[in-house]
């Protein structure tokens, strides 16, 4: 190879370097993103069916 040719595909593995590392940093975002969602949805979903028993209970008495 030439050196042009080493030299371009040096820099190329170096933009794909950089493009990896970025996209690692956005998935670690996204996952703890997702883990916080997962919660609030979580929480939601108990304070609905905390709910649901009440209205359940009231509708018995």
């Amino acid at each position: 190879m030439e050196e042009l040719e080493l030299k371009q595909l040096e820099s190329r593995i170096d933009d794909l370097i950089r493009v990896v590392e970025h996209l690692k940093e956005e998935n670690r975002s996204l996952l703890s993103e997702r883990a916080q969602l997962l919660e609030r949805t979580e929480k939601a979903r108990h304070r609905v069916e905390t709910m649901l028993g009440r209205l359940k209970t009231l509708e018995q008495e």
